[in-house]
């Protein structure tokens, strides 16, 4: 069964989409097709002011997905080298030397 929508409903859903989408001819010609049609002024807005209102959160959601991955993309870049398990062991120093330095002062202890 097929129900074919009104001319105004396609009017006004048509004008909706091309609002919400940022369309170039911004649906200036289904606001004429709508005129003709009767539709009233007050509609007319209503459909335009929720058309206006998801195109505008679209694009806050949008710039906020933006600037988190841009804020990620601007982390430092973390080095890929694999962890040296002995880099962190802490050295305890007591009160005499162990040992003697190599030539170049790195500690054998």
């Amino acid at each position: 069964m097929t129900t074919d929508l009104h001319p105004s409903i396609v009017a006004l859903v048509s004008l909706a989409a091309n609002i919400a989408s940022n369309h170039p001819k911004q649906g200036l010609c289904q606001v004429d097709r709508l005129k003709q049609y009767g539709v009233a002024k007050e509609q007319i807005d209503t459909v335009i002011e929720i058309a206006r209102h998801i195109r505008d959160e679209a694009g806050e959601k949008m710039d906020a997905k933006f600037a988190e991955a841009y804020a990620e993309a601007m982390q430092p870049v973390k080095p890929n080298i694999k962890p040296d398990p002995f880099a962190n062991i802490a050295v305890v120093e007591s009160g005499g030397s162990c040992c003697t330095p190599t030539k170049s002062g790195q500690s054998c202890c």
